[in-house]
Parts: structure tokens; sequence; C-alpha cells
């Protein structure tokens, strides 16, 4: 601790007050896992105080715990398929060819920030790999001194400034797939494909307006001078030599070593593809969850080249799954006690929740308050959308009663979900594993980032929100 006041001494103003921060979330915030356990407890809590019987909450949990079986597999391989092309060669040689791009320490910081997050628009998992190998590759770079803990503030900003407004967003690939979605919620809902989020002009044009903020931020935060510390003074080891396959030792691998079934699957996959957009809306192609990841696990196979490569990195990309695989399912538990569990007369903590929300009234009002509220809970509940599941059927059926977009009440968590990430340092934990960093070497410059995103984004969901009309619910056809 007494190295911990004397970095965040070391520097002064919002710096200061964000190394502070970062010293204390990594002392008393516990696992994510560990909160998430929390609330359930409290959720059960709130429904036996609602008037619930034990039973009822009982069998609420258990024959919820389940009921995203599908979805909470679906985002693990969101996370697998990212870190697996990421670490791809292919990938690694482009890696190698953009960090030869930039002539200064503040437009090296600028562009690992403006990749990272455009790289975040199709996979937040992808995202985190691929900025944090940037950053690494820029740091090697002899004919530039930049300041290694920019770099990798700037690497996280996929995921701590648009990735949930991507095509990879929980929240928007639960509610464009019937079959992820919980019954209850389905019945609030209806589904919502890609062209009632993430394609809306609305929210493409938020997505550029905080790219852009982001990487003017970083650009100008970028130290200078004496301030620069590069990886060297923090004693960080760049050394990326990739681990080597073991050689074939037997006649049976043969077919592991060989590019030959690697290429036939990436054929059918793109045969399918074709097929998809032949036959169907482009927007239920990209809408469809399983068929992104299928496009994203094939295209790992055929980067790697052969399957033990292929193999190789997916052993690697596994423990990065380990938090949602555990997660999600207490998320589910969650989210059946607030919306099953009903107490006096007959109402359910979901139904009081929408109440609460709907007496808010729309218009702007709804939208900053929702906002609000998701990142003041997103601080103390890290979900990576997981948490969707628990808001969504209060927050949407409140969305419902005032009338505002679904659609767009889906952005309003988006845009607001990823905020507490510049707070939180629990998403840096992988790409700390790539830059051999600690969190509080990057939450100065994140927690920077936050200031000037909050009242960006608040005044966006409200603006913006006033020029969507309410669509009732689309229900699918059975």
């Amino acid at each position: 601790m007494t190295s911990t006041i004397e970095e965040a001494s070391s520097e002064k103003g919002l710096a200061r007050v964000a190394q502070s921060l970062a010293g204390w979330t990594e002392k008393w915030f516990p696992d994510a896992y560990v909160v998430a356990l929390a609330g359930v407890f409290i959720v059960a809590a709130a429904a036996l105080a609602n008037g619930s019987s034990p039973q009822t909450v009982v069998n609420a949990f258990g024959d919820g715990f389940w009921d995203l079986t599908a979805f909470t597999l679906q985002m693990a391989m969101v996370v697998l398929t990212g870190y697996v092309v990421a670490t791809s060669p292919p990938v690694a040689r482009l890696i190698d060819r953009l960090a030869t791009v930039p002539q200064t320490a503040s437009s090296a910081v600028g562009l690992v920030a403006f990749l990272a997050m455009s790289v975040s628009f199709l996979n937040w998992g992808l995202s985190l790999v691929f900025g944090g190998l940037l950053a690494r590759a820029i740091a090697r770079r002899t004919d530039l001194r930049v300041d290694y803990r920019a770099l990798g503030a700037a690497a996280f900003m996929g995921l701590g400034a648009v990735w949930a407004l991507g095509i990879s967003s929980s929240a928007a690939q639960l509610q464009a797939t019937a079959g992820s979605l919980p019954p209850a919620l389905l019945k609030i809902t209806g589904v919502l494909d890609f062209g009632s989020t993430i394609f809306t002009w609305q929210s493409l044009l938020m997505c550029a307006i905080i790219m852009a903020l982001t990487v003017v931020v970083a650009h100008f935060s970028a130290p200078k001078g004496a301030a620069i510390k590069t990886a060297e003074d923090l004693d960080v080891d760049l050394d990326d030599q990739p681990a080597q396959v073991a050689p074939r030792s037997r006649p049976g691998e043969w077919l592991e070593y060989s590019r030959t079934l690697s290429v036939l699957a990436g054929l059918m996959t793109a045969g399918w593809l074709i097929s998809q957009l032949v036959t169907k809306p482009v927007l239920t192609v990209v809408s469809s969850l399983n068929g992104y990841l299928l496009v994203f696990l094939m295209l790992g196979l055929v980067l790697h080249g052969t399957p033990r490569k292929f193999l190789q990195g997916v052993s690697l990309a596994v423990p990065a799954t380990a938090g949602i695989l555990v997660q999600f399912p207490l998320y589910a538990a969650m989210a059946a006690i607030l919306t099953k569990a009903k107490g006096r007369g007959g109402l359910t903590v979901s139904a009081h929740l929408a109440e609460f929300f709907t007496n808010i009234g729309g218009g702007g009002g709804f939208a900053i308050v929702i906002a609000i509220y998701t990142v003041v809970l997103g601080v103390f509940v890290p979900s990576g959308g997981g948490k969707w599941l628990v808001e969504a059927p209060y927050v949407m059926q409140a969305a419902t009663d005032v009338h505002m977009n679904l659609g767009w009440t889906v952005q309003i968590y988006n845009v607001a979900e990823a905020l507490p990430n510049l707070v939180n340092p629990f998403f840096m934990l992988p790409l700390l594993a790539v830059l051999k960093l600690r969190a509080r070497d990057l939450v100065g410059f994140t927690f920077l980032q936050f200031m000037f995103h909050l009242p960006v984004v608040l005044l966006l969901v409200w603006l913006l929100g006033r020029t969507f009309e309410y669509v009732p619910p689309v229900l699918p056809t059975p």
C-alpha cells in the first residue's frame, strides 16, 4: 500500500485521483463472481421483503439458473474467437506493420485508441488482445519514445468506450436472438434486430462521436518529454516470440499439421455465408449470433493454418472465458427471481422497479436516469453485458409504459455499460496480462476519459433519443 500512495502522490490533479481510486479498487473490490453471487441473495431478500414465500424464491432461483445456457456459451465464444483471431500469425504481421505508422508519441497513442475501438466494433475480445499486442509492438520501436502506460490505456478504449455499441454487444445480441431470450423478457421486448439497435443512424453517430472524443483525449493526455515512462522504465519484457508447435511425432497426427481441413472448413463457411446473404435480409444475417460466432471461429482456424496451431491458440484463450461461464447463470437466476417470484398483490420485484422508472416519465429524463443507473450499478457489478439480463425486465417494461423506443433503450444501456470499465479495473485483467502492467498504471488515463465521456454520453442519449418514435414489441411468429 505504501508504494501505491507514493505513486499516487507523484501525480497531479485527475491523474492523482485516478491512481488513488485504482489502488482502492484493487484492495477492496472483490472478484466479480463474488459480487454476482451476493447479488443473488440481495435480490432474493428483496423478493422475500416483497411478500414472496421462501419456496417461491428458491424455485425461481433453481428453475431460472440455466435459462441462459445457450447465451452463456455464445458469450464465452465471443471472447474465445476474438482471442484466437488476434493471436493468429497473419494478424501478428498486420500488427507489426501498423506499429510502424505513427511518427510521434501522441499520434501513436491516438492510433492505438482508434484501432482498438474500431476492432471492438467487430469483437470486444479481439479488441483487448489486438490492442495490447499493438501497444507492445509500438513500445518495441527504438526510434520512438512513447509512454507505455498511455499506450496500454489506449488499448483498453475498445472495451472502455464503444464495445457495447458494436455487433458483439451482449444486450443487442440477446435482444436479436429470440431463442436466447428468457420467455418473460421476450414478452416485454419482443425481438429487436440490429436495425433497431446497433445500426440505427443515431447509434452509429453516437459511436462516431465517442470514438472521436476518445482519440482526442488520448492524443492530448499522452505524457511528453521527461514525463514519459517507457516499457523499459517500467521493467516490462517486450519479447513476444510465439510459442512453437511441437513437431509431428506419429503418422496419425498428419491431418493435425495439414492445412487441408482448415481450408475446406473455411470454404464451407464462406459458402454458407453467401447462401445466407442471398436468401435472407442482410440485417437478419448480421443479427444472427450463431452465424457471427461460426464465421469468427472458422476465421480463427483458417488464419492459424493448421488444426494443431488453432488448438494451441484455443488453449490460451479458454482461461479468459471463465468469468462468463460461472457468472451468467447467476445473472439468469437473479432475473428469474425478479420476474417470477410474485409477492403481495401478485406483483414481482421487477414490477415494482418498472413502476419506479415509469414514474420518472418519458423523454430525456427517462434516458438520463437509465444511463446514470446503469453506470452506477456497473461500477459494482462488472458484467460484460450480463447485467442486462437483470436490468432488462423492469427497464424495458418501464420504457414500454412511457413509450420510449425499445431499441434506443437498449442502446442507452449499451453506451452507459462501457463507462464503468473506465473506473473499475475488472475488465482490464486480460489486457493487463498481455501488457504485463498493473491496473493502477492505466487507471489514471482511463479515469480522465471517464470525466470527458460521462457528460457527453448523457447529452447524446437525451438529444438523440428525441428523434425516435415508440414502436410496440414485435413478437416472433410461432
